[in-house]
């Protein structure tokens, strides 16, 4: 059966769009958000989506739409309840890009720490005395606290420690004594790690709960000189606080990968903010991870066209709509 698929608002890599040539058409709509391809959508079959969303009006006007593909594993720029009312299920790819993502964040960690792009920008304008004004310090024995041990924090973890990083993590999905296991010193809120970390890295999916989770009272209770890393998702740590929070000297520094509204403001207050490293959320964008991430995305999506349950889903409770009924689950 011929398959139409909507690619959004750039192809996929070179593996994934042979794999999805192999079985579907397609077409790549150079557009970000479904409401600005509209038309082209409402002819699909599937939307593939690599930057940008789709919210349930949108849905609502595509009948023949029977899957939804997320680039990675956060969902928060689609409806994914709207669409597990519909029986739409919406592809991630959990674990795909694990690996690239724990890796700049422990990259992010050691530039912070060692203070290197302060001193870099410093050192080539010719002020060799930034060496003076500029004290890194060494891991051992420094605590790494991680909000969120799922697949990256763990590989994170692991690599820290592995540096001579004592681990602090809190999860209220993973019992204490796992934490423990593992070699963590578990900790039971969000509060004892930013008290007692020297630097945080966050690892959560964004959403009600998490929203804004570190702000300015979450900064006030932080040691002076706290790091903190996000690579997660924009949101999650307040970006007008943090601004705040660098240019007045209440924590140390900063690394973000991820930002609200997905780009940062160039004019924003944060983006002039002191003692900050930024990256364009780009933490899964090694050439392993993106392959991985694309042939997951086109495997799950023909899974779902051929009519078999997908496993790795936004939501399951899809599977309780009456198009999924009798129908059994693809093999991964």
């Amino acid at each position: 059966m011929d398959y139409k698929v909507i690619i959004t608002p750039r192809k996929l890599c070179d593996a994934g769009m042979a794999a999805l040539a192999a079985q579907a058409n397609y077409e790549v709509v150079d557009k970000v958000n479904a409401c600005n391809f509209l038309p082209e959508l409402q002819k699909a079959d599937a939307l593939m989506i690599k930057e940008g969303g789709i919210g349930r009006e949108d849905m609502l006007a595509c009948p023949d739409l029977k899957v939804i593909a997320r680039h990675g594993v956060g969902f928060d720029t689609v409806d994914a309840k709207a669409a597990a009312e519909l029986g739409i299920p919406v592809v991630i790819t959990p674990g795909a890009n694990a690996r690239s993502v724990a890796e700049h964040t422990v990259a992010m960690i050691l530039a912070l720490t060692k203070n290197l792009v302060t001193c870099h920008n410093e050192t080539i304008k010719g002020n060799w005395n930034i060496r003076q004004e500029f004290r890194a310090y060494e891991f051992e024995g420094k605590t790494v606290g991680l909000i969120g041990v799922g697949n990256i924090g763990r590989i994170v973890a692991q690599m820290c420690m592995g540096l001579g990083f004592h681990i602090a993590a809190y999860d209220p999905f993973v019992p204490e004594e796992k934490l423990a296991e593992a070699g963590y010193r578990a900790c039971r809120t969000v509060e004892e790690i930013l008290r007692t970390s020297d630097i945080i890295s966050v690892h959560v999916p964004y959403n009600e709960q998490t929203k804004d989770l570190i702000s300015k009272k979450e900064f006030a209770m932080m040691k002076p000189g706290t790091i903190v890393v996000n690579c997660a998702r924009g949101g999650i740590v307040n970006e007008k606080d943090l601004a705040e929070a660098l240019s007045n000297d209440v924590i140390g520094g900063a690394g973000l990968d991820v930002f609200v509204g997905e780009r940062l403001d160039p004019e924003s207050a944060l983006a002039k903010a002191p003692h900050l490293i930024c990256t364009p959320h780009m933490a899964a964008q090694t050439d392993t991870a993106v392959e991985q991430i694309c042939l997951m995305m086109v495997k799950g999506t023909m899974a779902v066209l051929r009519g078999e349950k997908w496993p790795f889903v936004a939501d399951k409770s899809v599977y309780d709509h009456p198009r999924w009924a009798g129908k059994h689950w693809a093999a991964t």
